[in-house]
């Protein structure tokens, strides 16, 4: 097992790439600390995690909140003993954010506080944790829209997906020394509910499939196996990278129908 005696916290892990990814990571042999706003679904995904062999608990956490954020760290040390790897994960994407003229403000501060502040105190409280653990892996969740840019207007989420992308290279260069990996991983378009709910017919998802070389969406499994790598001794000389796995999106140029 690729991450026997590791101790991980996965924030969003009730649905989605937190889901499949506390599950990877789980069958690779990490302990799983289950983070989620949400308790039904978190209780029911560490749940899942020990009805399928592993070991894992829940903990509520809303990730713009420090003393969250402080207590999903804490709860990691205290029930295993120590913290290797921190997946902040955790985001949002608003039905009502799109340009900057028609995004209202609560819609940006809301996007802002969860995706990009919500990594922050993630690394705030989470990179103590790793330095008393002597070193290990931080992996954010970006997005490819960081890099190319929304062919559909949601200003606020890709501002706060390219702030994630600046925090994450300059803490990785900050801790590269202490052992402390920081990675920014960049899903493409995927056949998840938060792009779904978008996309809700054929027409507008084969739209948004023309941009992409692969012709199809990604699976949150498949951004799960990219969090394994990046949380394994693998990846032991990666860091600072924004780190895509978007289907060849950002290497295309497709002019829009």
């Amino acid at each position: 097992m690729r991450l026997a005696d590791r101790v991980a916290l996965v924030t969003g892990a009730g649905s989605g790439i937190g889901l499949e990814s506390a599950l990877a990571l789980s069958r690779e042999g990490a302990k799983v600390v289950v983070a989620d706003i949400a308790e039904e679904p978190g209780e029911a995904a560490a749940a899942r995690l020990r009805d399928t062999g592993g070991d894992a608990c829940f903990v509520r956490a809303d990730v713009s909140k420090g003393e969250d954020c402080a207590r999903m760290v804490a709860t990691a040390e205290e029930t295993y003993g120590a913290l290797h790897v921190l997946f902040n994960n955790a985001g949002i994407s608003h039905i009502d954010d799109s340009g900057a003229e028609d995004t209202d403000e609560a819609v940006f501060d809301l996007t802002m506080n969860v995706n990009l502040k919500g990594v922050f105190l993630g690394c705030k409280h989470g990179i103590p944790a790793l330095r008393r653990a002597g070193g290990g892996s931080i992996i954010n969740t970006a997005s490819f829209v960081a890099v190319l840019g929304a062919a559909t207007p949601q200003l606020a989420y890709t501002a706060s997906k390219g702030g994630v992308l600046a925090l994450s290279r300059e803490l990785a260069v900050l801790h590269a020394r202490e052992g402390i990996r920081v990675n920014a991983l960049c899903p493409g378009p995927l056949r998840t509910e938060l792009l779904m709910k978008y996309l809700d017919t054929e027409a507008k998802r084969q739209r948004r499939l023309v941009h992409v070389p692969m012709g199809r969406f990604g699976e949150a499994r498949e951004i799960a196996d990219a969090v394994v790598y990046l949380a394994s001794s693998e990846s032991s000389f990666v860091t600072g990278t924004s780190f895509l796995v978007d289907g060849g999106i950002t290497a295309a140029y497709v002019t829009p129908e």
